[in-house]
């Protein structure tokens, strides 16, 4: 979720998750820069990012990272009952995906404010547009304006995340990027642990509100701290004595299509109508220039380099977390768990991503970065095959918990290495653009793949999603199976493919050497593939 390199090193820019994503903590050794041997934590060119030199600056960023972990956690669990009192179960799925679309398109905003002002302002607004959003939805009053909160809310988001990928190219040495891309997964680890069971107790006792009235109140610090040290590290252009250059006003339009684009999709998803045919079609014909524009040429050709780290990104995440959304409910409704745990099989998750995480920043695992990513993508279809297993009455409840583990494991490979090759592939003055890409390629693949889960699950008996919350409660109380297996079955099935084709895509992440003269176009970056 952030990036940034010191303006001497190698290219710079990147990015890596969700989600969610993660990196390094303190507390596990990080290898000392061109030794491969472990050092003290954090050591590294220019004292480690723990050093005096990044302590600020890395605490603040870190700092923010727990802050969208937590909200990404926690408003899940207050979700069912917001949507319960405002009368908009029908409206359920867009308090998601409103978030995704928007998103998309401050990604784009502020890929081009980054690279021409510094990542200083857009990170700033992202702050206040997403704080400003969780307390629209806190107070709003029917589920429209829930939507609208959530919006605001997901394009301050996408401002952020860019905005930091941009800080890790500028202000961290290339050596010390895995190591704050670490960082970054360990600030997932107690969220995704605390946030449900946080969020869960706040909605039984005070109400849902009060999960999106607080979050905003923690904003605060992280503020204080990262702003300041990004102002001295990594404000302004690459370079000040450089001409200013205005906004692209065409991939503005074009994120404008893709948002657009994927909001119908995702609504013609969820209404199995030939009427529905459509807002899909409509959405397909404003995603495919869109995306053509905006991400690096060649991308869905899985060409070498950069363009096959952009696609593998998608593919990683998407089918991940397509899968992920139907494993609670999956318990719930065929197994007869609470939602509470159903909700904490996923918890070991965050730790064995950032473990992940953490092997994939150590000096001496370099060399072997892609047999690494490969590996990771191969745990993470082994988890999404064998979670429906647990269809199976004989099969332990138990078994989606141990699988997801291991897939997060996996994640946690790819999705680190994933945005430490993006900064070794972008030019400093790309780095923004270039992180916009990765991180549209991973929400975009969010939106699509949850959509074609959704129509699939909806259309094998899955039900409504405005059936799901009933069908929750009448499974937590009397076990009852409210979906046929087979809807969940051809979920999961389908993205342990998606995330095999993921595993194919890591062979070609290394670009031409740069005496080959076909590098130029086997790495084209966002910019020269869209002049």
């Amino acid at each position: 979720m952030t990036a940034s390199t010191d303006p001497s090193s190698a290219p710079a820019s990147g990015p890596t998750a969700p989600a969610p994503a993660g990196m390094g903590e303190p507390g596990p050794p990080v290898a000392v820069a061109g030794t491969g041997e472990p050092g003290p934590p954090g050591v590294g060119a220019g004292g480690g990012i723990w050093g005096a030199a990044h302590r600020a600056l890395s605490v603040g960023m870190v700092a923010v990272i727990f802050v969208i972990a937590f909200e990404a956690t926690a408003i899940g669990t207050a979700m069912p009952v917001a949507a319960r009192e405002l009368d908009g179960i029908g409206l359920y799925a867009f308090g998601f995906s409103a978030y995704f679309t928007t998103s998309l398109f401050g990604m784009v905003l502020a890929g081009q404010w980054s690279d021409r002002d510094g990542p200083l302002r857009p990170l700033a607004v992202g702050i206040a547009a997403f704080a400003g959003g969780l307390v629209v939805a806190g107070t709003a009053t029917t589920m429209w304006a829930f939507v609208i909160g959530r919006a605001v809310q997901g394009f301050g988001g996408g401002l952020v995340i860019v905005a930091l990928y941009v800080v890790v190219s500028r202000a961290y040495d290339e050596r010390l990027r895995p190591a704050i891309m670490a960082a970054f997964a360990a600030g997932w680890v107690v969220p995704s642990i605390v946030g449900p069971l946080a969020a869960g107790t706040v909605t039984e006792t005070v109400g849902w509100r009060w999960v999106f009235l607080g979050i905003p109140a923690l904003v605060v610090l992280p503020l204080a701290v990262a702003l300041p040290a990004i102002r001295r590290t990594a404000s302004g252009p690459v370079d000040p004595t450089a001409p200013r250059v205005a906004l692209d006003r065409r991939r503005i339009r074009l994120a404008l299509g893709i948002s657009l684009g994927a909001g119908l999709l995702q609504y013609a998803a969820q209404d199995l109508r030939w009427i529905s045919l459509l807002p899909g079609l409509a959405g397909v014909a404003l995603l495919v220039p869109a995306v053509l524009g905006l991400l690096p040429r060649g991308t869905y050709l899985a060409r070498r380099g950069l363009p096959s780290v952009v696609l593998l990104r998608g593919l990683a995440a998407g089918a991940f977390i397509a899968a992920e959304s139907f494993v609670p409910l999956m318990l719930v409704t065929q197994r007869g768990l609470s939602p509470t745990l159903a909700g904490l099989s996923l918890a070991a998750g965050g730790l064995t991503w950032a473990l992940g995480s953490w092997v994939q920043s150590q000096g001496r695992t370099e060399p072997y970065r892609e047999r690494l990513m490969v590996f990771g993508m191969v745990l993470v279809a082994l988890a999404i095959a064998a979670a429906p297993t647990v269809l199976i009455d004989s099969v332990p409840v138990w078994t989606p918990a141990v699988a997801w583990g291991v897939g997060c494991f996996g994640m946690g490979l790819v999705i680190g290495s994933t945005s430490v090759l993006l900064l070794q592939l972008s030019a400093p003055e790309e780095a923004g653009a270039n992180s916009a890409a990765l991180q549209i390629s991973d929400a975009l693949a969010n939106v699509v793949l949850l959509a074609a889960g959704g129509a699939a699950f909806a259309a094998l008996g899955g039900g409504a999603v405005g059936a799901v919350h009933d069908a929750t409660a009448s499974a937590a109380a009397g076990g009852a199976s409210a979906s046929h297996p087979a809807a969940f079955v051809a979920v999961f099935l389908p993205m342990a493919a998606v995330a095999l084709a993921g595993a194919w895509v890591a062979t070609r992440l290394h670009a031409p050497a740069p005496t080959d003269p076909a590098r130029t176009t086997a790495v084209p970056s966002v910019k020269s593939a869209a002049g």
